[in-house]
């Protein structure tokens, strides 16, 4: 056994081509803290720079990520410019200045590799193409716009593969604000490790995790937001670093992890990826403008000037580059800052070509005069392990945690798609949103006071109704209003989906959990608020309006309302999947509503509406809970609701004398041949409810299809899920 140190002092005394040979460890890696759990005690006993004791045969499990002639390209629009501006500007003819669409190439042949325990940073001006070309080594551009290769230990990288044993830092910070550190580090690990894992260890490795990222003073601190006071940003951009690696991925990818950062937090986060890739780890990032300090940490640099490559190698051969291209750089002058001023400088005068072809030119000439070393790296590279051997190691080591150690036929089946079972992803998701929303009482409170206070007003305004004519004119317009206002006030549902969208995205990128999962428990996590909102809308309306049946009425109410909740929350949720913008969502929210509002039937009978729009008639959410509580209301047969002379309340002779409209009662009945006194009763519950055309469906009936209205837009919304995060460019 050999004892392995860090050997950061001597890193630019060796080549670059076998560093990898040389094991720098200022940390263990995850696997050796995960296998040695039990020896981390508490925050007494921080595991950062400590030796280890390994054996030689795991210390060098080579892994080398190349990529070969990737290019990449869109199609854009351009101004369509007129006849006379075209033939001003150019020879051709009008006819070629009309096309609208012209072809932009963002990436033109990039070749070049990574190797474990180093860091690997691609550098270039805005627009230069370095977020593309990760995007391209992390299968985040959809095959058939991508040519080239991308191989790692000489085997084609598939996609299935590398969302199990990569990982993706996003240039923004995508966290949830109310949960601390801690909770956002321990609810990563219960999504990327594995059910079999105790509790305890997987705490224990969200310890060693937060030592190892420098976040142990903020560990009890939530993230924060606009409106809450949270960790500053160069925890926020480590946090984003520790919720990726937390199962200790092969390959870790990130889109400027040093953006928006200060000098010092940005060279924190730097230096934490280099520990990172010393514990055996590729580490391909992009960066604008690195500072010395930061310079130093990098092992390979590619300098890309509009999608072209104009330097690949050592930061350390960058003078002798430059030296031979004729432009040497001045000494204590930062050579990456002069590397990016010259790159500027020769796209301004359009002379870039120039140093493209000169890289080509020297790398090729430095290729050839190291015969020798070439002829000892080929001799190494003949005892590479292969993909498959190479991640066995890997896992035997501890690394990619989720991964199991049985033998494969191939590589992609030695890792499973996803670390837990599908009732454990559910029950992670609604303890996250639950312990988000709980530290967020405000937005529950906004929407529980609006419910309340529309039941208040609606109580006041219809309070203790009789059964007269106009009182059942005014139960039908408290009805109407009653049902359509449970669904404006799922409209708040709208953002929770489109704030999280990008969380979603990057959780689920790399099977961080199933689609179906976070379906589900988003379905099941609004539940409980459904009920109380329904529950307290339900009694603050039943008894003071006045509605008739008792108590088994009221619990077909309550549960009426309830269902109108949920397929309001659940048509809601659906927009948010579909529609990315939040204000234009409510206003497709808004006027949908009042669509359904207007064909639900209470301000035209169904027999009266247009055969041609009839269609809308059936599928208005407000149609079927309306209909049912009208059913409950008026399905007695034996209350009365117009006696005698109150048929005529609703008509001109309301208001003529009661006398004279007995005598005009007298004069029907002796037509009609029947008694009909002041007191027969003239329309029933039943005659209401068909002269409301409301005779197809049972009160029970119009309730299951408010729930089922519910379940089909939660699988609408899973599908939106299921299409629409791909997270990859066309």
């Amino acid at each position: 056994m050999s004892r392995i140190i860090n050997a950061s002092p001597v890193r630019d005394s060796i080549p670059l081509y076998d560093r990898r040979q040389v094991v720098e460890m200022s940390s263990p890696t995850f696997g050796q803290l995960l296998k040695n759990v039990g020896d981390v005690t508490g925050d007494d006993e921080s595991p950062l720079h400590q030796a280890l004791t390994m054996d030689p045969h795991h210390s060098n499990i080579p892994f080398v990520l190349a990529f070969n002639n990737l290019t990449y390209s869109v199609k854009v629009r351009r101004r369509v410019n007129f006849p006379a501006i075209s033939r001003s500007r150019s020879s051709r003819s009008p006819a070629e200045e009309i096309p609208s669409t012209r072809t932009k190439v963002l990436l033109n042949d990039i070749c070049g590799e990574a190797r474990d325990g180093e860091l690997l940073a691609v550098l270039g001006a805005s627009g230069s193409g370095k977020s593309t070309l990760i995007d391209a080594l992390a299968n985040r551009i959809a095959k058939d716009s991508l040519k080239g290769t991308v191989t790692l230990n000489g085997e084609p990288l598939h996609s299935k593969l590398l969302k199990v044993i990569s990982a993706y830092v996003m240039q923004d910070d995508l966290l949830y604000p109310m949960l601390t550190v801690e909770e956002t580090l321990m609810f990563a690990a219960e999504f990327r490790l594995p059910r079999s894992l105790s509790k305890s260890k997987k705490k224990s490795r969200v310890q060693a995790l937060i030592d190892q990222l420098g976040l142990r003073n903020a560990a009890k601190t939530i993230i924060g937001d606009e409106g809450h006071r949270g960790v500053s940003g160069g925890e926020r951009r480590r946090v984003s670093i520790g919720i990726d690696i937390i199962h200790d991925p092969i390959i870790l990818f990130l889109d400027e992890p040093t953006s928006g950062l200060d000098s010092t937090s940005a060279f924190m986060v730097i230096k934490v990826l280099q520990r990172i890739a010393q514990s055996g780890s590729i580490v391909i990032m992009s960066i604008h403008q690195p500072s010395y300090r930061i310079v130093g940490l990098l092992d390979r640099l590619i300098f890309l000037s509009r999608g072209q490559t104009v330097y690949s190698g050592s930061p350390l051969n960058l003078p002798q580059f430059f030296a031979d291209f004729g432009n040497p750089i001045p000494e204590n002058e930062n050579r990456i800052e002069f590397a990016l001023d010259l790159i500027r400088e020769l796209e301004g005068s359009g002379r870039t070509r120039s140093l493209v072809d000169f890289n080509k030119t020297w790398q090729h000439m430095k290729r050839t005069s190291s015969t020798i070393q070439n002829t000892e790296t080929t001799g190494r590279n003949r005892n590479r392990l292969s993909l498959k051997e190479a991640i066995s190691a890997s896992i035997s080591r501890g690394k990619l945690v989720p991964g199991s150690t049985h033998v494969a036929t191939s590589p992609t089946s030695m890792v499973p798609t996803f670390a837990n079972p599908i009732w454990t992803e559910i029950a992670v998701l609604s303890k996250r949103s639950f312990t988000n929303s709980w530290r967020m009482p405000e937005i529950f409170a906004v929407r529980f006071g609006a419910v309340m206070v529309t039941g208040f007003i609606l109580a006041t305004m219809f309070w203790r109704l009789d059964s007269s004519p106009k009182g059942v004119q005014e139960r039908l317009g408290f009805f109407a209003f009653a049902m359509s206002t449970t669904y404006y006030t799922c409209a708040d549902a709208l953002p929770v989906f489109i704030q999280e969208r990008y969380i979603f995205m990057r959780e689920t990128a790399y099977n961080g959990y199933r689609r179906s999962s976070y379906c589900l428990s988003h379905a099941l996590t609004s539940i409980p608020a459904l009920i109380f909102l329904a529950l307290s809308f339900a009694a603050v309306t039943f008894w003071a309006v006045g509605l008739d049946g008792g108590f088994s009425s009221f619990l077909f109410y309550f549960t009426v309302i309830l269902a109108s909740f949920w397929a309001g929350n659940s048509f809601v949720t659906f927009l948010s999947g579909v529609v990315p913008h939040v204000m234009l969502g409510y206003t497709i929210v808004v006027a949908i509503l009042a669509y359904f509002l207007l064909f639900s039937g209470f301000f035209m009978n169904r027999d009266r509406i247009p055969s041609y729009w009839i269609w809308f008639h059936y599928i208005s959410l407000v149609k079927y809970p309306y209909e049912a509580v009208l059913q409950n209301e008026f399905d007695d047969p034996t209350k009365c609701f117009v006696r005698g002379i109150q048929m005529f309340d609703n008509s001109p002779l309301g208001a003529v004398p009661n006398s004279l409209k007995e005598k005009l009662l007298s004069s029907i009945s002796s037509t009609l041949n029947m008694r009909i006194t002041s007191s027969t009763c003239v329309t029933t519950g039943s005659d209401i409810l068909v002269q409301q055309g409301i005779t197809q469906l049972s009160k029970w009936n119009c309730l299951w299809v408010t729930i089922a209205w519910g379940f089909l837009f939660r699988i609408l919304f899973y599908f939106c899920l299921l299409l629409g995060s791909k997270n990859k460019r066309s």
